[in-house]
């Protein structure tokens, strides 16, 4: 069998720890050519609170871990004579804060390489550019609190994603106009 990519159910907000847990128990027990990869998806964004811009990470998947693994032959990990399956099979198994494989499935279903490389390009695209983070999306009743408009409710039309921007729909003197606005200068009515 070869390396293949599985998820592991675990805790959520314990996923940072399982992660450190299962790297330690598999470097311990020597099976990191069995098990050379343990990750929580993560993505870099820009928030901006109080007029002040900072990059914060958020977990893509909360509660999940990804482990790139060998687990061998299925069969074998539960039959004697495979010692070596087994060892892969009850170090992740034994390991604190483990929950279990997503599917349930006997033997667990890897990733396809289609998912894999979707998560790993959104893991790679954050970090070299962090995206910026709107709370708001189109449709939503929203205060401007800063500016030209401010004290003015409106409603989002649209989100210019790559400049933070909101277009929103205002009414001025009985008439809808329609304004762009920062989206750090309004907040949710």
């Amino acid at each position: 069998m070869a390396l293949e990519w599985y998820i592991i159910r675990v805790l959520t907000n314990r996923e940072e720890r399982v992660r450190e847990n299962l790297e330690r128990r598999i470097k311990a027990d020597a099976l990191t050519d069995r098990v050379p990869q343990v990750l929580v998806p993560c993505e870099k964004v820009t928030e901006i609170k109080n007029g002040k811009k900072r990059v914060a990470t958020r977990k893509l998947y909360p509660g999940y871990v990804l482990i790139q693994a060998d687990l061998g032959d299925w069969e074998g990990a539960e039959k004697p004579g495979k010692l070596e399956d087994q060892r892969v099979w009850f170090a992740l198994h034994e390991t604190q804060g483990f929950g279990d494989f997503v599917g349930g499935q006997k033997p667990p279903a890897p990733m396809t390489p289609d998912e894999v490389s979707v998560i790993l390009g959104q893991i790679e695209e954050t970090a070299n550019s962090p995206r910026l983070a709107v709370s708001i999306k189109r449709g939503d009743a929203v205060r401007i609190n800063e500016g030209p408009f401010e004290g003015f409710d409106g409603t989002v039309e649209e989100i210019v994603d790559g400049k933070g921007l909101l277009r929103i729909s205002v009414t001025i003197f009985g008439r809808s106009t329609s304004v762009e606005i920062e989206h750090w200068q309004v907040e949710p009515v």
